[in-house]
């Protein structure tokens, strides 16, 4: 049996720019449907952030040790950038060595509908 790397970061990337002009374009595209990121579906309400999503943000860090930070297109780290490689939205993971993986890819995170229990049940169980 193969050891398990211990994961101490998760980095989710949206489908969407951190621009002003990024975010008006992608909440009105959303609205519109045409445009669409299952991360921001989980994550976000149409305003803020979910509160079951920080809940089980917060859970992820004090009960696993594991921070799952998130980012947008245009400011990801490059070391994110190089494993996703264009498909968004996607999670990578950051184990104890520094190494960067492919955590969970566009459908795996849609897997999860817009659910943060159903999307951190998952993740945990990668664990």
């Amino acid at each position: 049996m193969k050891a398990r790397i211990e994961i101490t970061d998760l980095y989710g990337v949206y489908d969407a720019d951190a621009t002003v002009i990024g975010e008006i374009s992608y909440w009105i595209g959303a609205r519109l449907g045409i445009r669409h990121c299952t991360l921001c579906d989980i994550t976000h309400s149409m305003f803020f952030k979910k509160a079951a999503w920080k809940q089980r943000q917060a859970e992820l860090l004090e009960k696993y040790g594991v921070n799952f930070q998130t980012f947008h297109r245009n400011d990801q780290l490059d070391e994110v950038a190089q494993v996703i490689s264009g498909a968004y939205p996607a999670v990578v993971a950051k184990d104890i060595n520094g190494n960067f993986t492919l955590f969970m890819s566009q459908d795996e995170i849609s897997a999860a509908g817009d659910s943060p229990d159903r999307f951190m049940d998952e993740i945990i169980k990668r664990l």
